[in-house]
């Protein structure tokens, strides 16, 4: 028996391997399974290379859980160590025995996992005590027995083991019996060692048999060790890749379509994505890819190394290029991941046009799932977008799909307006803003369907992109001015005449955080009576800090609706003839004395041009104070007339409410008020 010192320069090395090492402690398992891993393909190599004869098939690790005991014990059937080995790898922390193998077998152990000679000691993070029984490969090798309870000091001493591997023994402390929980070490299997090339065994599987489950002599494999993105495309169908998702993902919907990943050079790239379905709204769960080294799982987050667009897939990579940290936690900033992640953003591009070329048909029935990934890799990544010009889908209110270039020369005829400038029409809703998508069909122009969470900064990115096209939503204003031909707007109505119907049709509009202002149109006496639109850039700003969650300038303005009066409608014209029959009398007497108050203004500011305030006379002053406070309150007067002449009309509160019942905007106690007058109308 021999005693000796760990090869550390500090006594205080354990308290930190066991804080700080690692970001969370359940990572031992990982550690010390992979180190398991990793003496077995030793062992393999050394048999392709002739050096070893053995039955690699039965080759597994195994971990079993005594509660009793306390412990773990993690038992490989692979390389083992000598005595010297262990004095070499074990007692000098961060020399790897890995780094050995890999120099020596370089060409033929690309497997091996470790790299940083730290992950046996993850052990002590949850343990009093570390055992380590071993037995070499190498003929006449004696096992040997290592024990530390987590000081510099150890114990290395003979020990007995049938066959050559490895057992680790951890005895576990007080703080982490949550690890002696057979679930709870399952869980972390599953986790973390799920697609080893090692079997990993967990005790047996079990069986239902009188009303309980009950261990049988099979052995419980917790892992596959052959998985999907391992092996070569041409080797799997469309069967397998749907199975493979059902083991990352049992509870999601079948996947659109995958990616599959294998690239050599200049680095080692392997993986399956996958596009899931994804609902109209952004995800904002993103972490969905998983990322191995070596077929062991480091992380779901994966923002680093996948464009954030890409993080909305499902799937895995490996690869072994991949810079981690010392703990095998997470991503390190390296030019590497750069060039991966612009390798998968080529990859999955080249992907979606190649489905688009040879099954447009298919890759259009997938689009309303598709689109929400296809405008975040827009409006995200330059590159992608560069790329998806090809292959990007509008589709119209017919269901009909067009690509960018191919829609563009379908409406340049007819919906190019007087400057110039190509007009794309596009609804959010198409049942509820039928009304206006028909308006705009029956013009000759074509309707698109916009209708993500992302239009709006969409529209913005295609419009600046291409300065002279334009989207116009179709109920952001009157048919014949979303798209401007000629400068002929003929509206009979004099600036007296405008002043009294806005008092008059303002004064049953709805109130509260909402602001109407009227306007007038000759829309032909064939168009509807009025019409309810909403300013284009006003209601995208609003829109845009909607998504944002920013409460920005336009966020705080209160939404705001233009109530368009087409003056050519029968109905207008009767309201109009109306109210001159009845108020023809108070409105001329008020407009005759408000025409006097303004002739004597008139006269008294030409008597003060050319004069200071000060060589003005006080009479004057006064007669023109008078003269205001008189017009006001005559002008006054005349609003109450007209706006108690509109509140008092059916036939103006009917055309209005019906309006806003056309864009979904009349509801509670209106809309039975509504119907009511309706019943009363029609009688």
């Amino acid at each position: 028996m021999s005693k000796g010192k760990i090869g550390v320069t500090s006594e205080n090395l354990f308290p930190i391997i066991k804080k700080f090492l690692y970001s969370d402690h359940e990572i031992f398992l990982r550690e010390i399974v992979s180190n398991a891993v990793d003496a077995t393909q030793k062992l393999k190599t050394l048999s392709t290379k002739g050096e070893f004869s053995a039955d690699l098939d039965a080759l597994k690790v195994e971990v079993k859980v005594d509660k009793e005991a306390k412990t773990i014990t993690v038992s490989d059937q692979g390389i083992g160590m000598t005595a010297d080995e262990v004095k070499k790898y074990i007692n000098q922390i961060a020399f790897s025995g890995a780094n050995d193998f890999l120099e020596k077998y370089k060409d033929d152990a690309a497997s091996i996992i470790g790299h940083f000679g730290l992950g046996f000691y993850s052990s002590f993070m949850v343990s009093d005590k570390v055992e380590i029984i071993s037995k070499s490969y190498t003929e006449g090798a004696e096992a040997i027995r290592w024990s530390c309870e987590g000081s510099p000091e150890y114990q290395l001493e003979k020990a007995e083991r049938e066959h050559h591997g490895t057992d680790i023994i951890m005895y576990i402390s007080d703080d982490s019996s949550e690890f002696l929980e057979d679930n709870r070490v399952k869980e972390l299997l599953e986790k973390y060692c799920k697609f080893l090339p090692v079997q990993i065994v967990f005790g047996k599987e079990k069986k239902w048999e009188d009303g309980k489950y009950v261990d049988t002599d099979k052995d419980n494999i917790i892992n596959d060790t052959n998985p999907a993105w391992t092996r070569k495309p041409s080797d799997l169908n469309t069967d397998d890749y749907e199975e493979f998702y059902r083991k990352l993902y049992p509870y999601a919907d079948k996947p659109l379509f995958n990616i599959h990943l294998n690239v050599d050079y200049p680095f080692k790239l392997t993986g399956i994505l996958y596009f899931p379905k994804i609902k109209n709204t952004v995800e904002v769960q993103k972490n969905k890819i998983q990322l191995y080294c070596n077929q062991v799982f480091v992380t779901d987050h994966v923002e680093e190394i996948v464009p954030d667009f890409l993080t909305l897939l499902h799937g895995v990579i490996d690869s072994p290029d991949i810079p981690l940290n010392v703990s095998r936690s997470y991503l390190q900033s390296d030019h590497n991941v750069k060039k991966i992640s612009n390798h998968i953003t080529k990859k999955v591009a080249d992907r979606l046009e190649e489905l688009f070329k040879n099954d447009r048909t298919d890759f259009e029935s997938k689009w309303d799932d598709l689109k929400i990934f296809m405008e975040y890799g827009i409006l995200s990544n330059e590159k992608f977008a560069e790329k998806a010009k090809k292959f990007f889908l509008y589709k119209n209110t017919d269901g009909k799909y067009f690509t960018i270039e191919e829609y563009e020369n379908i409406i340049k005829e007819n919906q190019t307006d007087k400057n110039d400038n190509l007009i794309h029409l596009y609804a959010n809703n198409k049942d509820e803003q039928y009304t206006f998508i028909n308006a705009a069909k029956e013009k000759g122009y074509d309707v698109l369907i916009m209708n993500s969470v992302l239009t709006a900064p969409l529209l913005n990115k295609f419009e600046q992109d291409n300065h002279k096209n334009h989207f116009v939503r179709v109920d952001s204003n009157v048919v014949d001015k979303l798209i401007e031909k000629e400068d002929n707007t003929k509206i009979e109505l004099n600036e007296k005449e405008r002043d009294e119907l806005e008092q008059l049709f303002s004064s049953v509009t709805p109130k509260g955080e909402t602001n109407y202002f009227v306007s007038f149109e000759d829309l032909g006496e064939n168009s509807q009576p009025m019409v309810i639109t909403q300013n284009e850039f006003m209601r995208r700003m609003k829109d845009m800090e909607s998504i944002q969650g920013s409460g920005g300038m336009y966020g705080s303005f209160p939404s705001s609706y233009n109530l368009v009066v087409n003056i050519s409608h029968p109905l207008v014209k009767t309201v109009i003839e109306e109210k001159n029959n009845s108020l023809s009398e108070e409105l001329k007497t008020l407009d005759t004395e408000m025409a006097k108050i303004d002739s004597d203004k008139d006269s008294l500011l030409k008597l003060k041009e050319g004069k200071k305030d000060e060589e003005v006379p006080q009479e004057e002053k006064d007669k023109l104070s008078e003269l205001d406070t008189r017009r006001n309150e005559l002008e006054q007067q005349k609003n109450n007339h007209l706006k108690a002449f509109g509140s008092d009309n059916k036939l103006v509160k009917q055309m209005v409410d019906l309006a806003l019942l056309a864009n979904n905007m009349l509801k509670g106690e209106a809309l039975d008020q509504f119907v009511k007058r309706s019943i009363e109308l029609i009688k």
